[in-house]
């Protein structure tokens, strides 16, 4: 599949705030099979590949818990290469204690479950694009009862030894306080179409995935940012297929009267919920 690669536009890291470093690394480390690409006293680096970073976990002075009727993280997704993948890995979470919550959403499968600090978790594969249904320019998406057996059965009995190299981030879900505005700045600013919908939710893509982005109000109409230095959302990272395109991106945002910074080589924006996002090459 080539939705996570260049030309197209995509996330590929999600950076969290968490309340005990070494807790954090320990969970990524051991139960979703990260490797540690690079390490500060405050910060870390994960990685499948062993060269880019996925997820950044970062405990901030003055780190307060997470905060309940928050927009920002609902979960990121941790997207595996395949079905057998995804068995093993539901094993290992078994074999560990822990008992996801699970949706076959029909365009992929998928397992639900937070970190320590309560930022959530998807873990998921995809079903083949030729499998996916659309409905006047909208995947046909649903919440159904996966298929655990079968998934467990995929995975042959085979042990868990670490996310596989070619794991990607496959999508971020935000929790915001206006569906329309966000989907606003998301398609009109940043670049994205909607690919789907749910009640109170809108799923935004770039080359017909089923989606990169997803927003909802689920915490609530309105609900407001959480605290600077509460456990959740740092920011995340969208990668853009050329500097034209990125550039494009930049002034739409702009235009739209949201701020725009420039840092280094990367540009830093929010979106109105203020969800902050590195609009990076």
């Amino acid at each position: 599949m080539q939705f996570h690669r260049k030309p197209h536009t995509y996330v590929n890291n999600v950076h969290l705030y968490v309340e005990d470093l070494n807790r954090s690394v320990q969970f990524y480390e051991e139960i979703l099979g990260f490797k540690t690409l690079e390490r500060t006293d405050r910060k870390a680096a994960l990685t499948a590949d062993g060269k880019t970073a996925l997820l950044t976990v970062e405990q901030p002075e003055g780190v307060t818990p997470k905060e309940p009727h928050r927009s920002g993280l609902y979960h990121m997704a941790i997207l595996l290469p395949t079905r057998a993948d995804l068995g093993r890995f539901l094993q290992h979470l078994l074999l560990n204690g822990i008992r996801p919550g699970s949706s076959d959403h029909l365009v992929s499968e998928a397992l639900y479950f937070n970190d320590p600090d309560g930022n959530g978790i998807e873990v998921y594969r995809d079903r083949e694009p030729e499998e996916w249904a659309w409905n006047n320019n909208l995947v046909v998406m649903a919440t159904e009862y996966l298929d655990a057996q079968g998934v467990l059965d995929a995975g042959g009995g085979q042990p868990w030894t670490g996310l596989p190299a070619d794991t990607l981030m496959g999508h971020i879900h935000l929790h915001v306080g206006d569906v329309d505005a966000a989907t606003e700045f998301y398609t009109k600013g940043l670049g994205f179409e909607v690919v789907s919908q749910y009640p109170n939710a809108n799923f935004l893509a770039t080359a017909k995935y089923h989606h990169h982005i997803a927003v909802n109000t689920w915490q609530g109409e309105g609900a407001p940012p959480k605290s600077a230095n509460s456990v959740g959302l740092h920011s995340y990272t969208l990668v853009y297929g050329d500097d034209k395109v990125l550039q494009q991106a930049v002034e739409s945002v702009r235009s739209l009267g949201y701020t725009v910074e420039q840092e280094g080589n990367v540009y830093v924006t929010a979106d109105p919920s203020k969800n902050r996002i590195i609009l990076s090459l």
